[in-house]
């Protein structure tokens, strides 16, 4: 589905990592001493995920070492954990990056960790927020709970009635994902909108991606005919933000961001953008052409997300943090003074805020997890 948004993405990693976090920006001979395992989603899952790990190669091609999990990772355990243990199995292999860190990463990452306990293991965007930090060196993930809050702040300012939020059972076993559901009603309520629960079709299931996909392009029609079309659109599942986009936007409603926010999830593919060579790598352009876009069609002031590709951006911060830790630069395998000098390097001008995630105990006692980081940005308005 985002065929056409490929060669903008591999730019922007480009322009993104250029800064090489602790270094001159040129690869020295001691780089090929060491390697950099970075193990992703397929294009079909999320593209921005694999072309991250692709362009981290790219930079660093004596380095970075890829590896793709199955696109049914939830069938394919063992799979899922042979590959990781393949990835770790070679010496040289100091750090392994998880992007995204699927079911199963917690048992993938304990297995690595019998094999090999100098190794620098990074969780991205995980699904076991439960128990990966006690599996992982460092997990980085979006913050999910300060988005409730905020999404629902936008939708305000959008003058939104009802907020549809579509998942299903496997995602909202992820303890932060479920966290996020019940903030966005709880502050729906407060806000005088309605919150709408709505279960999609997993795309792990036997219907796949085409019938997620499928589901969403005819569900929205439905869902503004009843509610009306100052209803906002949100789903946790990265495969169906192009259609959600594209038919939000026909149907006059309402989007304040993705599920991994970006200019390059889902808007691209969904308002049919295609990118000039001279103008490629432009962040700018590109947002004035997301504008126009959707100008065209009515949607202005309906429609917003991150300056910055969240995904892509955790990768190129991770292999750089992990480049540290192979030179022995770090004060430990969880520096966050390092780590924020990282973020800030590859995000370039766009604002990040870093936080530690902090768990609500069975006991209802806060549990704040020191390797465990949340990054949150500003939205930008289309």
């Amino acid at each position: 589905m985002f065929k056409r948004a490929i060669s903008i993405i591999l730019i922007l990693v480009t322009c993104l990592s250029l800064a090489a976090c602790g270094n001159t920006g040129t690869q020295s001979s001691q780089n090929s001493s060491y390697k950099i395992a970075i193990y992703t989603n397929t294009v079909s899952q999320n593209e921005e995920e694999f072309r991250s790990a692709e362009q981290a190669q790219k930079k660093y091609p004596d380095i970075i070492v890829t590896q793709t999990m199955p696109d049914n990772f939830m069938k394919e355990q063992e799979t899922l954990i042979a590959n990781a243990v393949a990835l770790a199995s070679d010496k040289d292999v100091k750090a392994l990056i998880m992007n995204q860190a699927v079911p199963g990463a917690a048992a993938a990452f304990e297995k690595v960790r019998q094999q090999r306990p100098d190794i620098l293991l990074i969780a991205i965007t995980p699904a076991e927020q439960d128990i990966i930090a006690d599996k992982a060196d460092m997990v980085i993930q979006t913050d999910e709970l300060s988005m409730g809050y905020k999404m629902v702040e936008q939708a305000k300012n959008f003058g939104a009635k009802v907020f549809v939020h579509y998942s299903f059972p496997r995602h909202m076993s992820y303890p932060l994902l479920a966290r996020r559901r019940d903030i966005l009603k709880e502050e729906c309520a407060k806000a005088g909108i309605k919150f709408v629960d709505a279960t999609a079709p997993d795309p792990t299931g036997d219907a796949g991606l085409p019938g997620a996909q499928q589901f969403i392009i005819e569900d929205i029609p439905r869902k503004v005919a009843e509610y009306g079309k100052d209803t906002v659109f949100f789903s946790t599942n990265c495969g169906m933000q192009e259609p959600l986009i594209k038919t939000a936007l026909e149907q006059g409603a309402m989007v304040v961001q993705q599920c991994c926010p970006s200019p390059f999830h889902g808007y691209p593919g969904a308002l049919g953008i295609n990118i000039p060579p001279d103008k490629a790598g432009d962040v700018d352009y590109v947002i004035e052409q997301i504008k126009a876009k959707i100008a065209e069609k009515g949607g202005t002031g309906k429609f917003s997300t991150w300056p910055i590709p969240a995904s892509m951006l955790s990768t190129a911060a991770a292999v750089e943090y992990a480049k540290l830790y192979a030179e022995g630069k770090l004060k430990s395998k969880n520096d966050p003074e390092a780590l924020k000098k990282c973020f800030e390097e590859v995000s370039k001008n766009a604002k990040i805020d870093i936080s530690n995630y902090v768990e609500i105990g069975a006991d209802g006692k806060e549990i704040k997890h020191e390797n465990f980081y949340m990054i949150l940005s500003d939205y930008i308005t289309f």
